[in-house]
């Protein structure tokens, strides 16, 4: 899975390769800035027809996707935002290469790179133009490309009122400003690299306070801003670069969740139902059996060998009527969960969904618990701590995973949820300092999904760009994770992939169904998403 940095973390990489003697600066600047500019005429072959490459100094994309012809008489036209630091030296560098290749180029500079940051320096003399005045922002033609190249990763305030109003006036100057092509590089300007928050004044007024991109191309690996909060919204399509001489592996990086060979183990190859686990749904009273129903046909569905639901002895009929291959049992209160757990083959356990807010949850939470298998623990057997969330921390193995989603992790970690909400700490932040609190696996679900291991370890799932399924957001969706995360406990993973492999087990079969979803769909297409992989 690929590694997903904070700031730090790159500059960290960027200066031990620079302090190592593998690379110097302005190699990492101008290999930035073509890897820009390739990722430009890749993303949109009508600009490769008025691309010259003149004097061999700009990038060629590749040549398999026809171009559409431009004819000569019809200059491309491209304004460059450039900041006073690095992002703005590789903004001079797009600049100069677009212009090697033809392209009629403007750059709007906040300021000129000064002594602090001697390879932008060198990368605005090497371009040696000069910045167009304040006031014929959005004078003028429309330019076919706008490149934001204003702070990157760099920044940790909210842009200049200046640049605020830079973006608001390029936004309403030609009616016809939504054909603008809009790149940024590294990160939107305006959106913190680290939570991926749109960084504002504390008293801001109406104005954008962050660039809107159709591309993003940031550079050796993605950053936590282009997969959380509004940072996976603003940077449209996302492009990595790589950089000469600097080295992968940072050890207490966050991973994105892809699929890949740590998702092997899930392709049933050999073995009989009990080779493949027992899972255990309780559900609640009659009358709100659906979500724990939902749960273990999901269970089954993501290849636990047997799953069973249980429920209160007036709930059975209920349940059996709509359920075949789910065994269906009578287990009345804690003595009877207690009793079903004697069996040894059951090796994982999901409470929550349906299970309601009385005393009998914390009751039934703390028996499963006790019984050290595979944990799930949502929706009601999280909120049903809410008063007391030490004494469910206390209870808490590392084999149990907790799947809040913000409301419910604001009830149990209502200082860490306060502090996100502030914009103190990241998603991952508050996930990991939950997950070393409650000593246990941590899903804290969303369109930007972070999991988190009482170890340190954490990954990212995100639907956004060509994952994103806003027809996610339905009733019943997160009952339906939490018996798919059941399922492949039982299956035997552990429980950091279990909850990796279900967040994107999750949206896949979500994208495989599409628009018009319910819940109940989700189960039934996971099939079809395991066809498609090749099981």
């Amino acid at each position: 899975m690929a590694e997903v940095l904070t700031a730090a973390q790159m500059t960290a990489v960027e200066q031990a390769a620079i302090g190592a003697g593998r690379v110097t600066g302005r190699v990492l600047m101008e290999a930035a800035g073509e890897g820009v500019v390739a990722a430009i005429l890749n993303e949109w072959p009508e600009f490769r027809g008025g691309f010259s490459g003149e004097g061999g100094a700009a990038p060629r994309p590749p040549a398999e996707a026809p171009a559409r012809s431009i004819s000569i008489r019809q200059k491309l036209k491209a304004l460059v935002l450039c900041g006073p630091g690095n992002n703005g030296g590789d903004g001079y560098v797009v600049a100069r290469l677009l212009e090697a290749g033809g392209w009629e180029v403007s750059v709007w500079a906040l300021a000129e790179p000064g002594e602090g940051a001697p390879d932008a320096r060198a990368m605005f003399e090497a371009w040696g133009g000069r910045p167009v005045d304040w006031g014929k922002i959005g004078a003028g033609p429309r330019p076919d490309l706008l490149v934001d190249a204003l702070f990157g990763t760099g920044l940790a305030r909210a842009v200049p009122g200046e640049v605020a109003e830079v973006f608001g006036r390029l936004r309403s100057a030609w009616d016809d400003a939504d054909r603008i092509r809009r790149v940024a590089v590294d990160l939107p300007s305006g959106v913190s690299t680290d939570t991926g928050r749109v960084l504002t004044p504390e008293e801001a007024g109406v104005g954008p306070w962050a660039f809107d991109a159709d591309l993003t191309v940031t550079f050796h690996t993605p950053k936590l801003g282009h997969y959380l909060g509004a940072g996976a919204q603003l940077r449209g399509r996302l492009v990595t670069v790589p950089l000469p001489g600097v080295d992968a592996g940072v050890a207490d990086a966050v991973r994105l969740v892809q699929w890949g060979p740590d998702f092997a183990v899930l392709n049933k190859r050999f073995g009989h139902k009990y080779d493949h686990g027992h899972a255990l749904i309780v559900g609640g009273p009659p009358g709100a059996g659906g979500a724990a129903r939902m749960a273990a046909r999901a269970a089954l569905r993501v290849g636990a060998g047997l799953v069973s639901l249980g429920c209160p002895m007036r709930a059975v009929t209920e349940n059996a009527v709509q359920l075949n291959a789910v065994m269906v049992k009578g287990l009345d209160g804690t003595a009877g969960l207690a009793e079903a757990l004697e069996d040894s083959r059951i090796n994982a356990v999901c409470l929550g969904p349906g299970l309601g807010l009385g005393s009998a949850t914390g009751e039934l939470v703390k028996v499963a618990l006790q019984a050290k298998r595979g944990t799930v623990l949502d929706a009601d057997a999280l909120s049903r701590f809410q008063r007391a969330p030490e004494a469910l921390f206390a209870m808490l193995h590392d084999l149990a995973v907790l799947t809040p989603h913000a409301g419910e992790f604001a009830r149990l970690f209502p200082d860490l949820a306060e502090r996100l909400k502030e914009g103190e700490i990241s998603k991952v932040e508050a996930c990991r300092e939950a997950a070393a609190r409650a000593g246990c696996t941590v899903l804290l679900k969303g369109t930007d999904t972070v999991i988190a291991h009482p170890d340190g370890r954490a990954a990212i799932h995100a639907a956004v760009a060509e994952r994103a399924v806003p027809w996610l957001a339905t009733a019943g969706s997160g009952d339906v994770l939490a018996g798919m995360l059941c399922g492949l406990l039982a299956r035997g993973l552990q429980p950091m992939l279990a909850a990796e492999a279900a967040a994107w087990l999750h949206v896949e079969a979500a994208r495989a169904y599409g628009p018009g979803l319910i819940a109940e769909d989700l189960p039934e297409v996971l099939p079809q998403v395991f066809r498609d992989l090749g099981f």
